[in-house]
């Protein structure tokens, strides 16, 4: 029995207006940073309509990604609100595929800006197995004292021990597909922050990426039992924000690109996850070149492609499902370098920089239950 799942961060997903542009210029967008504008009001008036504006196409260009993917189960990053998922599945995806995802999930979590995680799914698969929604568990509130993991790097962070461990949440949802149990753990970990104590951005919010990824093992240790965890059929879902390998960009669109896969010898939090076959990076499955959910770039001197976005299975569901992920990539704006022989057709209306689908790509595999 097979069913299609996939992971997509649809970057800002929102039902509100953010006005605070207007006071902080790093939070303006650079399109109003154009012009001069007087007073609140005006700033408020144009900011709306600009959004407004803008998406419409982004979300068209998202639509696309979505239905490209053939999941029947999607697990998304950064959505608002479940209001906001509603209105983006009827108002968008509906009138692209019919009636599709009719069952929508999302718990509040951590993060400061409201953007949580949440999943969608059809009643039944492709092929007409049902598909049940049996429990849904937030972890947000879970702290590091909870689960003893705070240590002397995240203190070095000025991060208390009764702080919660999760920047947005690991929501558990449980299902039964057809006459089978399925678990997702959806996760979107902390994002990479800016430099700091002499330290790059990565480096600098890694231990709290770590303690992330510790507390997931546990969470999914403590469900299954240590011992047994690797036999049963879950997986781990969402943007980790972080890479154990990357694709270095040279060079540039006059001269033309290089492309230079590079391992990381520094510590990450994917490792944390698969370290004693815990569970499977599927992705790795695709060549070197073709791993990435998104471009990165800083300007000529910072560019690289990378792996951000994870369907991470268990070694019992890996084995049983023995195809190789696809990564969705028409919604990439202009800008992205697609190494030789990878590149694809973009959507209509893709912008150079925007509007795009989102600055991550879709992670869709089909897997595979036990049959009788």
């Amino acid at each position: 029995m097979t069913f299609r799942l996939a992971t997509f961060n649809v970057e800002n997903l929102m039902n509100r207006f953010d006005f605070s542009g207007f006071k902080n210029d790093i939070r303006q967008d650079r399109a109003l940073a154009l012009y001069d504008i007087k007073t609140e009001e005006q700033y408020r008036a144009l900011e709306s309509a600009r959004m407004v504006a803008h998406t419409d196409d982004a979300r068209q260009l998202t639509a696309l990604a979505i239905a490209a993917t053939r999941a029947d189960i999607i697990c998304l990053q950064e959505v608002d609100n479940l209001a906001a998922l509603k209105a983006f599945e009827y108002g968008y995806l509906f009138k692209m595929i019919g009636e599709g995802y009719r069952e929508k999930y999302c718990s509040q979590g951590n993060d400061g800006r409201g953007i949580d995680v949440a999943i969608m799914m059809r009643r039944e698969t492709a092929d007409g197995e049902p598909i049940e929604f049996v429990g849904m568990t937030s972890h947000a509130h879970l702290t590091f004292r909870d689960l003893d993991l705070h240590n002397a790097a995240l203190a070095e962070l000025n991060i208390e021990p009764d702080e919660r461990i999760f920047r947005r949440d690991c929501l558990q949802v449980d299902l039964r597909i057809g006459d089978r149990d399925f678990s997702i753990f959806g996760a979107h970990f902390k994002a990479m922050s800016p430099p700091r104590n002499g330290m790059d951005g990565r480096t600098a919010s890694m231990p709290v990426r770590i303690a992330e990824a510790r507390a997931i093992r546990h969470i999914i240790s403590k469900r299954y039992g240590a011992q047994n965890a690797r036999d049963h059929d879950w997986v781990i879902c969402g943007d980790l924000n972080d890479y154990r390998e990357r694709v270095v960009i040279s060079g540039d669109m006059f001269d033309g690109y290089s492309f230079e896969p590079v391992r990381e010898s520094e510590p990450n939090s994917i490792d944390i996850l698969t370290e004693d076959g815990f569970c499977v990076n599927v992705v790795e499955r695709r060549p070197e070149l073709d791993r990435w959910t998104l471009y990165h770039t800083r300007g000529p001197e910072e560019r690289h492609l990378c792996q951000l976005d994870y369907m991470l299975l268990s070694p019992a569901l890996a084995e049983r499902s023995t195809g190789l992920p696809d990564i969705v990539r028409g919604g990439q704006p202009w800008r992205t370098p697609f190494p030789p022989g990878l590149e694809v057709e973009r959507y209509p209306r893709t912008g150079w920089d925007r509007p795009k689908a989102s600055d991550h790509c879709p992670v869709a595999m089909t897997l595979a239950l036990p049959s009788d």
